[in-house]
C-alpha cells in the first residue's frame, strides 16, 4: 500500500490539472508561452502519475484494468475479471 500522502497529492495534482484544462488549451492555441508559464506546475498534465485504484502502487500500472500487476494477479486468480484466464499450452 503506498503512502496516503502520495495518493493525496496525486489526487490533488488531478483536480488541478482538470481545473486548468481549458485555459491551458486556449493559451497553448494562442501560442502564449509565457502565459503558460505562470500557469501552477502541478496543472500540467505530465506531472500527474497514474496509480492503482486499490493499493495505490505507481509502477506495473496496466492501464486497460486501472490496477498494478500485483492487483490484478489477485483478482484474475479469484476469476473476477471477465475474460481473463490464466494462460496453459
Amino acid at each position: 500500500m503506498a503512502k496516503k500522502s502520495s495518493i493525496a497529492r496525486d489526487l490533488k495534482r488531478k483536480k488541478m490539472i482538470l481545473k486548468y484544462a481549458d485555459k491551458r488549451a486556449e493559451l497553448k492555441k494562442i501560442g502564449d508561452l509565457d502565459g503558460l508559464a505562470n500557469l501552477p506546475r502541478n496543472s500540467s498534465p505530465t506531472r500527474f502519475k497514474n496509480r492503482c485504484m486499490e493499493t495505490g502502487r505507481p509502477r506495473a500500472y496496466m492501464r486497460t484494468f486501472g490496477l498494478s500487476r500485483i492487483a490484478f494477479r489477485n483478482h484474475a486468480s479469484k476469476g473476477e475479471i471477465p475474460g481473463v484466464t490464466k494462460a496453459s499450452w
